[in-house]
């Protein structure tokens, strides 16, 4: 070790250009990453909502919609807000009435349907046009269109990053015992960061969750690691020159951090073994990212405390932070008592913990901060009745089933209302499913009898039926909205002749069955929507979801049937998460302990720091059970990443300080002494970690 730490604070300025020309090349490789933005995307593959937004993608066209809400204005202003909105480019139509439920509390409300696909940015160039054109109005937007999740993430983790970096600096001016320690601290906090975002690329896809937070999880996970270097290499320096010191520092250092980086990487690699593929995605991502640290910190910043060496001792300054010898006298007076009261906590938490009341989407979450996708939100919310939107899918060619099914799910007082090809009106009461013969067909559309027949005829040979038709024309059924699209094909053709009042009558409706089939209506499966009047969220609703599939099924109990929306999504994200954070407890647990093992050569220690930073971790996650406060799936996942990693570093300096103290005096003073040597290390990270989780 001391030859290898010899080797890079003598090549230091090596290793300076290199970490230049990495950071120029980060610089423009950053934005080279591909970033995925929907959670769903990362469920198992055999997940009910994964199969069905596959079957979604794959057979229909989804167009993009919004929710626009315009607040205080009459009632003749909404409606000419609605004609307003529907001239706007782009825009297929806008769905507005009189009613409660879309004029209430002086507001009214738009559900605007978009000419494009979802995914198509041309939706958000026309929700853009509306906001311009309605500039005047107060105004609040609901939409899933863009990635305004992702978005708001990134726009919040942006100020976050700018608080934390205050806080940084102040933190370690307090902390520091020479003002030139706080520039080559955070100049290697900045040089790991800027190459870790530099090389995700490499990787591969990474989530949007991933993305915003590993910066600031990175600071969270390596921080201690430049702080126990600064001050081992400090130590030394008292008797050794600058560059000695760093030498030996860095070869003391490169065993001591390297173990506890890889407690800190064990407990991440219990995070692949998620079926929640999020898990594996956050781990590769914070695992790469220490070991970028570890890479600046052992690389770099030895070179940097060089650089800094006499500008370090021109300015140092008493220390700020108090020796706390009572706490060290009080472990000691309480060594008997308080690792009792301790276990007891345990014993009391884990239970408690295990309750944790857990929180699988935005709309069951309360922030004491709102961005303004959730604002717009709860406007909507609190204005009118919110609508919570179902998409089931089930195998196409049977109208009676599709009609059978939704009369049944109808039925139900969870459901608000349930829409499919089967159940929407074409003209005149008759339904777009409804089967015609060629009379009833003529009488409806003002088609010529003869020319309905000969259409009727036609329609028969191109499906192959026309043995049907030859034996009785007359009686042959056809859906109206299979037979309206294929008289639409053959019109100018000698089949069908029409005058000017038919031709724009057809046109019109033509346009609008051609969309419907489009979306509710594929190759191989047809969809219906299914709207209820349950939360998003919650176990009533989660079992109101398998009484939807189990009613499909019945229908079809051979073949696959689909159900996807928000819930569904927030129902399969609870069940993978079910299992997935027992299975990372354990795993992690384990991982970390055959670590620890190889690190002190025993059994005891391992397994005292297990105890105390999994009954931490235990007594932590009972506090949102004892308040009756929901907690974000998600957090549990970056809580627990940081509580096991940062707290596994300090655990083991204050073992590894401890040990090497005992030998030298009594058991009190070292842990007197261990208490004051540890402190400031403690303390810098953990009050940044506190404050940057305030914001």
């Amino acid at each position: 070790m001391t030859s290898l730490a010899t080797f890079i604070v003598d090549k230091r300025n090596l290793f300076f250009l290199l970490t230049i020309l990495m950071l120029v090349f980060s610089a423009f490789s950053r934005n080279w990453v591909e970033v995925e933005s929907e959670l769903a995307a990362y469920l198992p593959s055999d997940s009910q909502t994964r199969q069905a937004l596959d079957v979604m993608e794959e057979q229909f066209t989804t167009y993009g919609t919004a929710q626009i809400m315009a607040a205080n204005i009459s009632q003749a202003e909404a409606e000419a807000l609605q004609a307003q909105i529907a001239g706007i480019k782009g825009v297929q139509g806008v769905e507005y009435d009189n009613t409660e439920a879309h004029y209430n509390k002086s507001s009214a409300l738009y559900t605007v349907t978009f000419d494009y696909d979802e995914p198509d940015e041309a939706c958000l160039t026309s929700l853009d046009e509306i906001r311009s054109a309605l500039s005047a109005y107060d105004l609040y937007v609901s939409t899933e269109l863009g990635n305004a999740e992702q978005e708001a993430i990134d726009s919040e983790v942006s100020v976050i990053m700018v608080y934390v970096a205050v806080i940084i600096v102040l933190v370690l001016l307090f902390t520091s015992q020479t003002y030139a320690e706080v520039p080559v601290l955070i100049l290697t906090f900045v040089v790991a960061m800027i190459m870790n975002l530099g090389t995700n690329f490499l990787l591969g896809k990474i989530s949007f969750v991933s993305n915003s937070v590993t910066s600031i999880l990175q600071l969270a996970l390596s921080l201690d690691y430049a702080v126990i270097f600064c001050n081992r290499c400090k130590e030394e320096h008292q008797n050794l020159p600058i560059r000695e010191a760093a030498i030996v520092a860095l070869s003391m250092a490169i065993p001591e951090i390297g173990a506890s980086s890889l407690t800190t990487i064990g407990g991440l690699v219990a995070m692949m073994f998620m079926q929640f593929k999020i898990g594996a995605d956050m781990a590769v991502y914070l695992i790469k990212s220490i070991l970028f640290a570890l890479l600046s910190v052992f690389v770099v910043m030895p070179g940097l405390l060089v650089l800094f060496g006499k500008l370090m001792d021109k300015t140092e300054h008493r220390s700020f932070v108090p020796k706390i010898p009572f706490v060290g006298k009080f472990a000691y007076k309480t060594r008997f008592v308080m690792p009792l009261i301790f276990v007891a906590a345990i014993v009391l938490a884990f239970p408690l913990s295990q309750k944790c009341p857990y929180a699988y989407g935005e709309s069951s979450l309360e922030t004491p901060v709102l961005n303004e996708t959730q604002i717009a939100q709860n406007m909507i919310d609190d204005t009118f009745t919110s609508t919570n939107m179902l998409a089931l899918m089930v195998p196409a060619g049977d109208y009676e089933k599709e009609a059978a099914i939704l009369e049944e799910l109808s039925a139900y007082e969870e459901v608000d209302s349930a829409m499919g090809i089967a159940n929407v009106e074409a003209m005149d009461g008759c339904m777009l499913a409804d089967k015609l013969t060629p009379r009833e067909f003529a009488e409806l559309t003002g088609l010529d009898y003869e020319a309905a027949q000969l259409v009727y005829a036609a329609y028969g040979a191109s499906q192959e039926e026309l043995g049907q038709v030859l034996g009785n024309l007359v009686n042959y059924q056809v859906p109206l909205i299979d037979m309206f699209l294929f008289v639409c094909d053959q019109v100018d053709s000698s089949l069908v002749t029409l005058d000017d009042e038919q031709t724009a009558m057809l046109d019109e409706a033509y346009t609008q069955m051609t969309e419907a089939k489009k979306q509710l209506q594929g190759s191989e499966y047809s969809r219906m929507l299914v709207y209820l009047n349950l939360p998003e969220s919650g176990d009533e609703t989660y079992q109101f979801l398998d009484t939807i599939l189990e009613t499909a099924q019945r229908y079809y109990p051979d073949e696959d049937v689909y159900l996807a929306g928000n819930s569904t999504t927030e129902y399969d994200f609870q069940k993978a998460f079910s299992r997935d954070n027992l299975v990372v407890s354990v795993v992690s647990i384990l991982i970390v302990l055959v670590v620890l093992l190889f690190t002190f050569q025993s059994a005891g220690m391992p397994a005292l720091l297990i105890l105390v930073i999994q009954g931490s971790i235990w007594i932590n996650f009972s506090v949102p059970y004892l308040l009756d406060q929901p907690l974000f799936f998600m957090s549990c996942l970056v809580v627990s990443s940081i509580q096991m990693g940062a707290n596994i570093d300090y655990a083991i300096v204050v073992a590894n300080r401890y040990q090497e103290l005992k030998s030298q005096m009594s058991h009190r003073d070292a842990i007197i002494e261990m208490m004051n040597f540890v402190f400031p290390t403690i303390i810098t990270s953990g009050t940044i970690l506190a404050a940057a989780g305030t914001r």
